[in-house]
């Protein structure tokens, strides 16, 4: 964790949704919702950007993972820090730490992964409904910054009244916003429960934000007007096309060129960096150039192929 002087946003969280019709969130992502990669969907119309998900108890406990988790920068505004947290202590500690560098943080509920499930966190908790509302109170208290927000992101349940219930507990212990996304944890490629999203948003005052199945800028206006959510969060959308929310239907290659020179200055590790293009490339390469894209090893070869494929000049 970079130690900063703490900079304020133009906008916080929620003058973002006080000031723009629709907010363009990135999504908190294993691996990829690293400073780097949200520098660049920055640059491309991204409101708001999710940290990854960081394991509260480890965060609190390390100084060596708090350095590896959370990397920030001055311009890396606004930025929500997503903790997984089974209780209200370790979640208070996270956020407290992350305060000065950040302008809200937000609770994961909605990771169906079986380890997270295992350890309390994630989606368990939608099952939880006062110990999230607990958690959220007293973080809010906790951190004396009227600006300052804590969120919770969520799954829904098979029965969508416990959902409305969960969010309207949430509301009233502090939660700024909520982001939903619109399926069960065992719902893994079924589409996305518009009506669910709806029904939240129609039973709660604060922001809302959708969550999945946002490829392209159509789909983000679909969702808002079916639902009337004031945000949309991307993630596998933004991980093929960094330029989703500035209306591109493919990766634009002034894309491709910003993600090369800014991962090379910063020293993005080649897995990331390399990965990130794959995504980045896929639709637009042969399933031959595909094979020998993703077989490079090294910087100078992505370069090389970049050079010799696109004439792009870096």
């Amino acid at each position: 964790m970079e130690t900063l002087e703490a900079t304020g946003s133009p906008l916080t969280p929620l003058e973002l949704f006080q000031s723009k019709e629709l907010v363009t969130v990135a999504a908190p992502m294993v691996r990829y919702s690293k400073l780097a990669f949200r520098t660049l969907v920055r640059q491309y119309n991204c409101d708001l950007c999710f940290t990854p998900m960081i394991v509260s108890d480890s965060f609190n406990k390390s100084d060596k993972a708090r350095h590896s988790d959370f990397t920030t920068s001055k311009g890396d505004r606004p930025l929500i820090v997503q903790f997984a947290a089974s209780n209200a202590e370790d979640l208070v500690q996270a956020a407290s730490l992350v305060a000065p560098y950040s302008s809200g943080v937000d609770l994961n509920c909605g990771c169906p992964q079986r380890w997270a499930l295992q350890e309390g966190y994630g989606a368990c908790l939608i099952h939880q409904p006062e110990r999230v509302a607990d958690m959220i109170t007293r973080t809010r208290a906790a951190v004396n910054n009227q600006h300052f927000s804590v969120s919770v992101k969520i799954r829904i349940h098979n029965d969508t009244r416990k959902t409305v219930s969960l969010c309207r507990q949430l509301e009233a212990a502090g939660a700024s916003f909520l982001t939903v996304h619109g399926r069960t944890v065992d719902q893994r490629t079924s589409p996305v429960d518009l009506e669910a999203v709806r029904d939240i948003v129609d039973a709660v005052s604060v922001p809302v934000i959708a969550n999945g199945d946002i490829r392209s800028m159509e789909d983000a206006r679909i969702v808002q007007q079916q639902t009337g959510v004031k945000g949309v969060m991307a993630a596998r959308g933004l991980l093929a096309n960094p330029a989703l929310f500035a209306g591109h239907d493919l990766t634009p290659l002034s894309c491709v060129r910003d993600w090369v020179c800014s991962s090379i200055s910063t020293g993005t590790h080649f897995t990331n960096f390399h990965h990130h293009l794959i995504y980045m490339l896929d639709k637009q390469l042969s399933r031959a150039e595909r094979r020998y894209f993703n077989s490079l090893g090294s910087i100078v070869g992505v370069t090389e192929f970049l050079k010799e494929k696109y004439n792009l000049q870096l």
